[in-house]
């Protein structure tokens, strides 16, 4: 929902019961937009977010933490010289306007002074600003002296309200009835263009709620609050919004507007994360594996070069058969062709300055030179194509993520191999994630999330487990703890549908997973995670599922 008047006056009276007589503990500014506060009350620490981007501007309660940076910026060294164990004494919306000011009592060392740090939440203009006297001491985006601009921003200047809409007031029944009595063509929009403090999203809403014969007692029992369901709505099992009320069946209902939107929030805050990590980890990825198809290509074509060594050297070799019958000065001898079986003959072309066993020589250098070139680019192809299918196969588990846990040890692979910078500062301890888990019929089914995992999965599970794999796609281990007990088929079927998901055939079916005992898997000295090689398997025809009703993690 955008963050209209309507909207942000629940918030505001929300946050003055959960933060008035709370005292502000400490300030951190995690990004140029972002201010966070925690507060000490009554009921214990709140920590409040306020978001002043273009997008997603908002004052919330969060919940999860993010890193301060290193060196505190300027706008928030300022909050924190002037508001540090201030104490919140009103939380207030300017009214009919997206601005929230808390009124707050600032103890220094010589005096106890009140200070008003207003938060506007208008968009790509949404500002914080802290105002003592009604002249301000600081705003996170100032405004240049010489700008042109309506309003002044900047220290020392007189803090004025953005001037004022020429709508009618929300709680002014009469003249609602008035403008509708002209009321026609797109009723949500005719509602927010004429009542203050409504969005074009909350009229829609509130024709929602009354249908298209809304009347202006409706839309004014709605503004007044008497209409009162805060939720979060849902498309296809996505977030899409949240509202202080919805006649959509996909929703899910919360106690405040406050706590709808901390629920939204959070939910689209992980899902831009995740689409960064993912992002961030796919463009490294990618980066390499082009430079290594690239060194591929280049092999290639050396190998192609080679292809006619033999003939090189058979060349050298029909020189010198028939040396004392090529004269000397001549261009090309025409000779006849010894391995042919049909007795054919073949021209040798000839350098006339080189006498004819100095030219024998020069095909017997050049196939020496090719052959050489030939066995060291076999080898490097091979390598090549080793790293490939390994870095390919980090690939197909970041494809197959579904959350930030399931990025957190690939980054790490990442960084060893140095396609990620490593932080320089000392090195934590790794957290180490859990593996995807399921349970089905009493059997624990176990599945790696990256080649990290999938190495140490298979050091956990015992030698007569299951372990899964796909054929001839990268794939995320999987296992089946048996516990010395015979794996029913339907099991045995649920590990290869959950293995064939988390593979690069996850879009296929009837994809081939081997299965064998963990005693007949080995891993190689010195391989690349995640590389193994097994024995005495069978295998399985599935179609990809990945089994959400049986996940335990």
């Amino acid at each position: 929902m955008p963050q209209d008047a309507f909207t942000i006056k629940y918030v505001a009276k929300e946050l003055e019961k959960k933060l008035v007589g709370g005292k502000i503990s400490k300030i951190v500014q995690p990004a140029k937009d972002l201010l966070t506060f925690i507060i000490y009350t009554e009921n214990g620490s709140v920590k409040l977010e306020i978001c002043l981007s273009a997008k997603g501007c908002r004052i919330n309660i969060a919940n999860s933490d993010l890193p301060a940076p290193k060196v505190a910026l300027n706008f928030c060294m300022l909050l924190r010289k002037h508001l540090q164990n201030a104490k919140i004494s009103a939380v207030k919306q300017v009214e009919g306007e997206r601005i929230v000011y808390f009124d707050l009592e600032c103890n220094s060392e010589f005096e106890l002074t009140n200070m008003r740090f207003y938060v506007e939440l208008m968009g790509k203009y949404s500002n914080a600003v802290l105002v003592k006297d009604e002249i301000i001491l600081g705003a996170l985006k100032s405004t240049a002296i010489g700008e042109s601009t309506k309003r002044v921003l900047f220290t020392g200047a007189k803090y004025s309200l953005p001037e004022p809409q020429d709508k009618i007031s929300p709680d002014d029944l009469p003249a609602i009835k008035s403008v509708f009595a002209g009321f026609g063509g797109d009723k949500a929009k005719f509602i927010s263009e004429r009542i203050k403090g409504i969005s074009y999203a909350t009229a829609l809403d509130i024709i929602e709620t009354y249908g298209e014969s809304i009347t202006a007692e409706q839309t004014a029992e709605y503004l007044s609050g008497a209409v009162y369901a805060p939720c979060v709505t849902f498309l296809n099992g996505e977030e899409t919004d949240f509202k202080t009320r919805s006649a959509s069946s996909a929703q899910r209902r919360y106690e405040s507007v406050l706590e709808a939107q901390t629920a939204y929030y959070e939910a689209i805050t992980a899902k831009q994360e995740f689409a960064e990590k993912k992002r961030k980890l796919e463009g490294a990825l990618s980066s390499a594996i082009k430079k290594l198809e690239k060194r591929l290509a280049i092999i290639e074509q050396k190998l192609f070069d080679c292809r006619d060594l033999e003939a090189v050297k058979l060349k050298g070799e029909l020189i010198t058969a028939n040396i004392y019958a090529i004269q000397r000065g001549i261009n090309e001898i025409e000779v006849a062709n010894y391995y042919d079986e049909n007795g054919g003959k073949i021209k040798i072309a000839l350098d006339k300055t080189l006498s004819p066993a100095e030219n024998a020589q020069k095909y017997y250098k050049r196939y020496a030179k090719l052959k050489r070139t030939e066995e060291n680019v076999t080898a490097q192809k091979e390598e090549t194509n080793a790293q490939l299918s390994y870095l390919k196969s980090i690939n197909s588990h970041i494809c197959a993520g579904e959350s930030l846990c399931d990025f957190e040890e690939t980054e790490e692979e990442l960084k060893a191999l140095g396609l990620l910078q490593a932080p320089k500062s000392k090195k934590k301890a790794e957290k180490i994630s859990p593996f995807r888990e399921y349970l089905f019929c009493g059997f624990k089914i176990i599945a790696g999330r990256n080649n990290l995992q999938n190495d140490r999965l298979l050091k956990s599970v015992n030698q007569k487990d299951l372990w899964l794999h796909t054929q001839n796609y990268h794939s995320s281990h999987v296992a089946i703890i048996t516990d010395g007990k015979p794996v029913p088929d339907k099991v045995l079927e649920a590990a290869a549908e959950i293995c064939a998901y988390y593979s690069d055939g996850r879009n296929g079916n009837k994809i081939p997973v081997d299965y064998t005992k963990r005693a007949f898997v080995k891993k190689p000295p010195k391989s690349n995670a995640g590389f193994v090689i097994y024995s005495e398997y069978k295998t399985i025809l599935v179609t990809p599922n990945p089994h959400a009703e049986l996940r335990k993690d």
